[in-house]
């Protein structure tokens, strides 16, 4: 397992996804990406699919979708290129196609016969990043990141 977080920070190309991509192809010895689940706090953007395309995984999972990002978190812009360069609305991408499936953790818990439990669960969850998210928002404007 590894984890890894959105450094921006150091290199605005390090979303959360491209750098633990980064550094899971720094393990040197790594598992085949074809045996792994990719999880994911948000939806990729359209970098990150790429990323997890080039990187040979064939899924990845999300908890939060790009109308989250956009509306509940305030980072609009891998929304503003998804719809500028490609022309799709948020998630108007095909979920399943040739190189990966996509899954969304809400719609997951939605079908699951423990819903009720996974629901409350999944509202923990969003609690604790809505306080991690206002922290993060709270000194966002001090950087110099492009499209920040």
């Amino acid at each position: 397992m590894l984890a890894e977080t959105n450094n921006e920070l150091e290199n605005p190309l390090w979303h959360g996804e491209v750098h633990t991509l980064k550094r899971f192809y720094e393990l040197g010895e790594r598992p085949a990406t074809r045996d792994l689940i990719f999880l994911s706090t948000h939806e990729p953007c359209t970098m990150c699919m790429s990323a997890i395309t080039w990187a040979g995984f064939d899924n990845f999972y999300y908890f939060f979708s790009h109308e989250d990002s956009r509306d509940a978190f305030a980072i609009p812009h891998d929304l503003k290129i998804l719809k500028e360069v490609f022309g799709l609305e948020p998630g108007g991408y095909r979920k399943s196609n040739a190189f990966w499936n996509s899954y969304a953790i809400a719609d997951l818990v939605a079908v699951n016969d423990d819903s009720e439990t996974l629901k409350a669960q999944s509202k923990r969850i969003r609690a604790v990043y809505d306080r991690l998210s206002q922290e993060y928002q709270s000194g966002k404007s001090d950087n110099d990141i492009p499209l920040n």
